[in-house]
């Protein structure tokens, strides 16, 4: 394999050895640099993708190649075919659902990540994982002024999801069980959810998942008065109603 990413089996063939410290070096140095330049332009592109549905089938093979390619080829298809198809939420232009979320300090991490290539499933996997996302989320805690309870050392503590919809669906069934332990798994026809009618989309989809009844899914309408909040009284007024009619509430989502 050379710098470019190629490898030659040195019969003519071709071998898919993977790269010594030195070719990941310079590999790795010549990716930092497009990802710097990427940057560096970023406010040149348009916010949003320009490309139609279907775009990309028209530029790609219709199999996988056989053999490697280089990185320079590779970082023309990028440029090429893959940055027209890209809606860049990194752009300082992009105000659409979250707000930029990564940062060159992040990117960074990740390549460290990746590295390790850790699954921290439990403990002895990667007692440094497990331990430092304990610490981290503590500190994660401290910083939003959460009671005392959400930490490690009571009956809280945290655990890093994947994506947020991911975290909503950890918690919905969390409370499910915790719910169904207390009244009976026969109960589950009587859990009521609610939410804000700001609330994502995510959280229909993980009562879904749950099993959650969806005649059970409850929207409160939201203030705009008062920044999009859902009024106090128009909680307990839903769940005085859902109580009376012999209902189990269990969950609620303020945004």
């Amino acid at each position: 394999m050379d710098g470019s990413g190629t490898s030659d089996g040195g019969d003519g063939g071709w071998s898919l050895r993977p790269m010594d410290a030195e070719q990941l070096r310079e590999c790795g140095h010549r990716m930092v640099d497009f990802i710097a330049d990427y940057y560096k332009s970023i406010e040149s592109f348009p916010v949003l993708s320009q490309v139609q549905p279907g775009y990309l089938k028209e530029l790609l093979p219709d199999s996988a190649p056989n053999r490697p390619d280089t990185l320079d080829a590779l970082f023309d298809d990028i440029r090429e075919k893959i940055i027209p198809g890209v809606t860049h939420w990194q752009s300082p232009s992009y105000f659409a659902y979250y707000p930029s979320n990564s940062s060159t300090a992040g990117f960074l991490g990740e390549m460290l990540s990746a590295a390790f290539n850790i699954v921290g499933f439990s403990w002895i996997t990667s007692p440094a994982a497990t331990e430092l996302e304990v610490i981290v989320l503590d500190w994660f805690a401290k910083m939003l002024k959460l009671p005392s309870q959400f930490l490690s050392d009571a009956p809280g503590g945290g655990v890093i999801q994947g994506t947020a919809s991911e975290a909503v669906l950890v918690v919905l069934l969390a409370a499910r069980d915790r719910t169904l332990k207390k009244h009976g798994k026969k109960s589950l026809e009587k859990l009521v959810v609610y939410a804000s009618d700001q609330t994502h989309s995510a959280l229909q989809k993980a009562c879904q998942i749950a099993g959650i009844f969806p005649e059970n899914f409850r929207v409160v309408k939201a203030d705009c008065s008062k920044n999009y909040a859902v009024a106090p009284e128009a909680v307990t007024e839903a769940i005085s109603i859902d109580l009376s009619s012999g209902l189990i509430p269990f969950f609620i989502c303020a945004t």
